[in-house]
């Protein structure tokens, strides 16, 4: 790889400072809405590096934004660092051995993803001076992705209104362009009442809210050969009333989460689940009411700015891995199975290749993946702002997502490598963009284009606020 062009040299300049904010945010993994130390580090650099900051965007207290320019258009690069609860695990080791703690881990690589982010931000921000360029760059920390939405209540609340352009990257087993394709979703809880009594003595005075919530689980399986196949439904017991068998269940609740391709299709589909929930109810003599925990919308493309990016990762090449990195990589391989690395070939749309452990090719920008996908909050950026995501090859080729493998890797020689390859890719096209004002203009217009029969409605009830202190799911 010929790291021939300036905005590249300026990246490595700084990585050694950023692969340690990577490591420093892996060894403090903190759930949605809590990360506080992570927010912190960040914060650091942010300001060692001379960017003019904001905090507590949409009244979040781990959401902030450090900008540095002056004029010109607004280039935006979104950065994530929350992890996930149940995947602690030791660095390196390919067996599964979760470390003393509270049991959370970067099972998603956010610690890479919000320093990745940072790092392209950094290589910009020396760009525009050192070049004398009008224009801005923004690195939004952006907490809350699994699950609590953030973004969606930062795009609410304005915090993107006058951003030109948004850029972001997410950890992947290939370097490539992310193919716009996720699903809308929102979060609900739905909370059972009913009346406690002696489940012997006395079952006939008992209404079970336990029972309701069965019920209610019942009947939306019984619903999942009724709705579009791309449809998700999952649902977890955040309070199943009690540990006695002997008391009838005054009490219950349940979470559920609702994916659609769209936000028509999910609005169908809260109603009929809502109507499920009315009916147990109704079944058990019990009553029920709901909150909406979030919601996020699906993603939206854009053409001209996810050309630019195959642009500059064809230019780059894939990243430089070596062969320490492959047999690292060979032994986390080992722990999957062999429907573990088919999947993830087929998900890029590309041939399976066998006994390949690290992305050494570039995905053509036409590959179209399998249909499984999951939701970002990314999604609503992406209806505002054009925005593009790139995928960076961080981990073994068939690693799961949300898993003990994907952790243990976030620390290693190849994370490293793969997230400044990902910077690379996101600093690229923010400098094509600020050298090109057609190619920002372009961008524009494919968003309106996209947007004009559609236009975005928040998928947030007005009056729902940001779930600081949310339940971990």
């Amino acid at each position: 790889m010929q790291n021939s062009e300036e905005i590249w040299r300026l990246v490595d300049d700084h990585k050694d400072a950023f692969i340690a904010l990577s490591d420093r945010v892996w060894d403090m993994p903190e759930l949605a809405y809590a990360e506080f130390r992570s927010c912190a580090e960040h914060k650091k650099e942010l300001e060692a590096h001379g960017f003019r900051l904001t905090e507590n965007l949409a009244g979040i207290p781990t959401a902030l934004m450090g900008e540095a320019g002056e004029g010109g258009p607004v280039i935006a690069i979104l950065g994530e660092y929350d992890a996930l609860p149940g995947l602690s695990q030791a660095a390196g080791v390919a067996e599964r051995r979760p470390l003393p703690g509270d049991g959370s881990g970067h099972g998603c690589g956010h610690n890479l993803l919000g320093s990745g982010a940072l790092l392209a931000a950094t290589a910009v921000k020396d760009y525009l001076e050192k070049n004398g360029i009008k224009g801005r760059v923004r690195y939004y920390g952006c907490p809350a992705e699994e699950g609590g939405a953030a973004k969606a209540f930062m795009v609410r609340d304005g915090a993107f209104k006058d951003v030109d352009i948004a850029i972001s990257w997410h950890p992947a087993p290939f370097a490539a362009v992310n193919e716009a394709k996720s699903l809308a979703n929102t979060r609900i809880d739905f909370s059972f009442v009913g009346r406690s009594s002696h489940a012997a003595a006395a079952p006939h005075l008992g209404r079970s809210a336990l029972d309701a919530v069965e019920l209610m689980n019942v009947g939306v399986n019984y619903m999942r050969e009724h709705m579009p196949a791309e449809a998700r439904i999952h649902y977890a017991y955040l309070d199943a009333g009690g540990i006695a068998p002997n008391v009838v269940q005054g009490t219950a609740k349940v979470r559920y989460l609702i994916r659609a391709s769209d936000l028509p299709m999910l609005t169908g589909l809260v109603a009929r689940v809502r109507k499920i929930a009315d009916g147990a109810a109704l079944m058990t003599e019990t009553s029920v009411t709901t909150q909406v925990v979030s919601a996020v919308s699906n993603l939206l493309g854009n053409t001209p700015l996810e050309r630019a990016m195959q642009n500059n990762i064809e230019r780059l090449g894939p990243p430089p891995f070596d062969d320490a990195d492959r047999a690292l990589a060979a032994e986390f391989q080992k722990t999957l199975s062999d429907e573990d690395i088919a999947s993830a070939f087929q998900r890029m749309g590309v041939p399976v290749r066998r006994g390949v452990p690290l992305a050494d090719q570039i995905i053509p920008l036409e590959a179209k993946g399998a249909a499984m996908v999951g939701s970002t909050d990314v999604g609503d950026v992406s209806w505002v702002v054009p925005t593009v995501q790139a995928r960076g090859a961080t981990y073994a080729i068939g690693t799961p997502g949300h898993s003990w493998q994907l952790t243990a890797q976030g620390q290693s020689p190849l994370a490293h490598k793969g997230m400044v390859h990902a910077a690379k890719i996101m600093a690229g096209v923010a400098v094509d963009a600020l050298k090109d004002p057609a190619l920002i203009e372009k961008a524009k217009a494919d968003l309106k284009a996209r947007t004009d029969a559609s236009p975005y409605v928040c998928p947030l009830p007005d009056d729902l606020t940001p779930p600081i202190k949310m339940a971990s799911v």
